[in-house]
Formats: structure tokens, C-alpha cells, sequence
């Protein structure tokens, strides 16, 4: 039960902040304006938040169910969880901050930590995943972490065409053609959903000793996190039509 417990918030990690972290890389590309990078910040503007709720979960999991991976993990990556939590940081301050002054040089400021700190994530989640699928080190682990990029860029993609309208959407719809949409979105988030299997596949998953008393209390968790992660899907299901809050 601990494995399942641990396979559902990392791969719903993967799939769920996937997206955002893909629209972040990508959005130069999607909006060529201030105007419209606002918008393609919309897009993601409910979810992130709610998505970095299931690595915070999966950092939990890992701590209380299965100590000794995340030692090895954390002590065998650490430069690279470091890089990872600093580009988390530095997306996330761009998001929060660009909206907080009108002038334009501080938002393209903020729009390029967005976009920094996204690649990083990216490419550091690349890294780590491929590493432990692939044992490659070295100069060579670059080429399994541009894989693993390219997948969070396509997700983010497909994600962007459900979200956006007009020239962003356009843009957005280069995997789909602009048709099938939600069935290119549901290729990405399995292929992601793959790789993350795969990976776990690969990992000593041996569970300590505290599964008795947090696994009762987790699966009592599970069904509000699913019910709110659900509400909020549904709640901005629309296509986004101007700026938000960010």
C-alpha cells in the first residue's frame, strides 16, 4: 500500500505540475507581448498552487514512509535538489511578483525568472529522472534530461491549447493541429505518467516502519485532496478570456 501510496502523488506531481512548469518554459513563445503573456500566465494562474500541493505530499510520503529513499536520494542528488528547489523558488517569485508593479521592465524581469526558473525544473527533474532510470552520469546525462524537458515543454503545450483563445492558442496547437486537443493532453500526461512509472520501478522502494499509523491517515486524506484538486478543474474548466491576478 505505501508503494501505491507514494506512485499516486508522484506521478499525479508529474502530470498535474507538469503542465505549468511546461507553459512557464514555453512562454516566450506563447505570448509575444506583455499583454499576452499575461493571459498565458492565466491560464495557469488556479492550478499551480494546488499542483505544488502534490510535491509537498510526495516530499511527506517519502519522509514518513520510506526514510531510507529519501536519504539516498537527497545525500546521492544533493547539488541537483538544490538547483531544483532554487528554480522552484525563483518561478514562483517571478509568478507572484510581475503583477505587482505596472512598469514593463520589472514585469519582463519577472517574466524571465517565470521562464528561468521553469527550464530549471525542468531540466533538473530531467536530470534526477534520468539518472535513476538510466544510470547515466556525467556530460552524457544531459541527453535523457532534454528528453524529459521536451516532455514538460509538450505537455505544457497541450495544456495551453485547453486554456488559451487566439493567436496564444494558435501557437499552443502546433502538436494538435488545432483539433484533439484533450486527446493530445491525455498522451502527454501519460507518457508522464510512464516515465514516472518506470523510474519507480527502478528505486529500492522498501517502506520503514511508520506505515501502521500514516497510512490510515493519508488515504483519509486522499479523497479531499482529489475532491478539491477536482473542484478546482471543474470550477476553471473555461478557456481564459483576459488576465488574472498574477
Amino acid at each position: 500500500m505505501e508503494i501505491f501510496i507514494l506512485a499516486f502523488f508522484a506521478l499525479g506531481y508529474l502530470v498535474l505540475a507538469g503542465a505549468d512548469i511546461g507553459v512557464g518554459m514555453l512562454l516566450p513563445y506563447l505570448g509575444r507581448s506583455g499583454a499576452e503573456r499575461r493571459v498565458v500566465i492565466a491560464a495557469i494562474a488556479p492550478f499551480f498552487l494546488g499542483n505544488e500541493v502534490w510535491l509537498v505530499a510526495t516530499g511527506g510520503v517519502l519522509a514518513g514512509l520510506f526514510p531510507e529513499l529519501e536519504s539516498e536520494l537527497i545525500t546521492g542528488h544533493y547539488s541537483l535538489v538544490v538547483v531544483l528547489l532554487m528554480s522552484w523558488v525563483i518561478r514562483d517569485t517571478g509568478l507572484w511578483l510581475r503583477g505587482r508593479l505596472p512598469d514593463t521592465g520589472w514585469q519582463r524581469w519577472c517574466d524571465g525568472a517565470v521562464v528561468a526558473g521553469s527550464w530549471g525544473l525542468a531540466l533538473s527533474w530531467g536530470l534526477l529522472l534520468g539518472q535513476v532510470l538510466t544510470g547515466i552520469d556525467g556530460p552524457l546525462a544531459v541527453l535523457p534530461a532534454l528528453v524529459v524537458a521536451a516532455l514538460f515543454a509538450a505537455h505544457g503545450l497541450a495544456f495551453a491549447a485547453l486554456r488559451l483563445r487566439g493567436e496564444p492558442h494558435r501557437r499552443a496547437s502546433m502538436l494538435s493541429g488545432g483539433a484533439g486537443e484533450a486527446r493530445t493532453f491525455a498522451l502527454t500526461a501519460t507518457a508522464f505518467a510512464v516515465v514516472g512509472v518506470l523510474v519507480g520501478l527502478r528505486l529500492p522502494l522498501s517502506a520503514g516502519t511508520a506505515g501502521a499509523v500514516l497510512v490510515p491517515v493519508i488515504l483519509a486524506l486522499i479523497p479531499l485532496l482529489v475532491a478539491a484538486q477536482a473542484w478546482v478543474w471543474w470550477t476553471f474548466r473555461h478557456r481564459v478570456t483576459g488576465p488574472s491576478y498574477l
